[in-house]
């Protein structure tokens, strides 16, 4: 410890510059933020070890680089994990650009385009007549109620080799989870029913718990290492990739859905075509939802980087149970997110269709896990989770309430609404608002010239 040889005014609350050395990085001073002027320092011997020890702490407010290299500075700023970044100086601030934190040094910001959305809420659109607003579907996939006017439903039939009928009763088929690329079976085996409108048995699913959805997060965290270092381009183009994949497989979608809800047919088709546009968009948005420059007072910019949050929890809302899951993993995974997801409870039989859909689609094991069963006591253990970075809640005002709590104590981003949504509409169930809900700013300050 050096401390200068004057003394501090006795009267007020002093205390004179120290700096310690040889400190080792799990000391208590280089883990906990100490407000006086106390600095710790510690030797690396490369740009790596240095992010290492930046970001070996719980915190991540703000942080300074120094160096004469201005390409070794703006190499490390995106790695840090920290809100703002100063280059070449420190304690810079203007209201034209962002301010906050990450982890524990809370979320949300202050300044900047982006403080001002911490402010505003979404304006609702009244619906139509019929209850719905016909959405525009781009791209050249036509209508599921057009490609298929007849369908085979419930039990095959087939000859016995005598000319006679023979009905074959369906399987018994039960979807296991979905965690890290695999399917798998629930940690205690059970399972629940899913039921269609009128009673009829449709299938059965898991019934996920906290060691399930401990495992989905640990696979997320270890796809995210990749996942959200990969180039908005091949985040865009895998995308457009299950788009595809769904779009050739729309009629069993449409028929699932129409089974499950007893929306009609016309209705499922609707929903798989809205469905394979929402991911058309947010393949287009995975290259183009970049940052911005501020003019700050300095003679430099400030640049406001997108970045992924980490590992977001999803608890999917209970009415469109294709179209809800596929509105919220979307924006997520366009931005480097991994995700574990929890479906539509009453209707899951369409999220555990939908992973033979990612199988086949080049999405990497871990980016998105499902885990079925109920979904406020899932939602529950996701909130409680140190290791999951924000949890997305669409459900009901108590099930709100409980994720905002218990999110309340690790500091967990949220976004929980249980304000209904018409998620055919384009205005309710996609775009900016999503995107900004998948992200954080991260503002670095880079001077110039002399």
């Amino acid at each position: 410890m050096w401390q200068p040889s004057w003394a501090c005014p006795t009267e007020g609350c002093f205390y004179p510059p120290t700096l310690f050395t040889e400190v080792q990085p799990s000391s208590t001073i280089a883990q906990i933020e100490i407000f006086g002027p106390v600095l710790v320092t510690m030797t690396f011997r490369t740009p790596e070890e240095s992010v290492a020890l930046a970001n070996n702490t719980p915190y991540g407010l703000a942080a300074s680089i120094w160096t004469e290299s201005i390409n070794l500075a703006l190499d490390i700023a995106p790695k840090i994990k920290a809100g703002v970044i100063w280059i070449n100086s420190t304690n810079l601030f203007d209201a034209s650009s962002g301010f906050g934190g990450y982890r524990e040094s809370g979320f949300g910001r202050e300044g900047g385009r982006e403080g001002m959305w911490e402010y505003v809420k979404a304006v609702g659109v009244a619906a139509k007549e019929d209850g719905h607003e016909e959405p525009t579907v781009r791209g050249a996939v036509p209508s599921a109620a057009r490609r298929s006017e007849t369908r085979e439903r419930g039990a095959s039939a087939r000859g016995d080799g005598a000319g006679r009928p023979v009905t074959v009763p369906p399987i018994n088929r039960t979807p296991k989870l979905f965690i890290g690329g695999k399917q798998t079976r629930p940690d205690q085996g059970y399972v629940r029913p899913v039921h269609a409108p009128g009673g009829t048995l449709l299938g059965e699913v898991g019934e996920g718990n906290r060691k399930d959805v401990r495992n989905a997060v640990e696979a997320a965290h270890s796809a995210w290492k990749g996942w959200g270092k990969a180039t908005g381009h091949l985040r865009g183009q895998v995308l457009y990739y299950i788009a595809e994949n769904l779009a050739a497989r729309a009629d069993e979608f449409a028929r699932r859905i129409e089974a499950q809800t007893g929306c009609g047919e016309r209705d499922a088709a609707r929903e798989v075509d809205v469905s394979i546009s929402r991911l058309f968009t947010y393949a287009a948005w995975a290259d183009k939802y970049d940052g911005a420059v501020h003019n700050v007072p300095i003679r430099g910019v400030a640049l406001a980087m997108n970045e992924p949050v980490g590992v977001i929890g999803i608890a999917c809302p209970a009415e469109r149970p294709l179209l809800g899951f596929v509105s919220l993993i979307a924006p997520a995974v366009a931005t480097g997110n991994a995700t574990v997801v929890i479906p539509s409870e009453p209707h899951p039989l369409s999220a555990t269709d939908f992973y033979s859909v990612l199988e086949t689609s080049d999405v990497p094991a871990g980016v998105v896990n499902i885990v079925t069963g109920a979904t406020d006591a899932l939602a529950r253990v996701l909130a409680d989770h140190d290791d999951v970075e924000a949890v997305w809640y669409f459900g009901g005002p108590a099930g709100v309430k409980m994720v905002e709590e218990a999110s309340a104590v690790n500091m967990k981003r949220t976004w929980a609404t249980w304000h209904r949504r018409d998620w055919l509409d384009a205005r309710h169930g996609e775009g900016r608002e999503f995107l900004r809900a998948a992200t954080q700013v991260k503002n670095i300050w880079v001077p110039y010239g002399e």
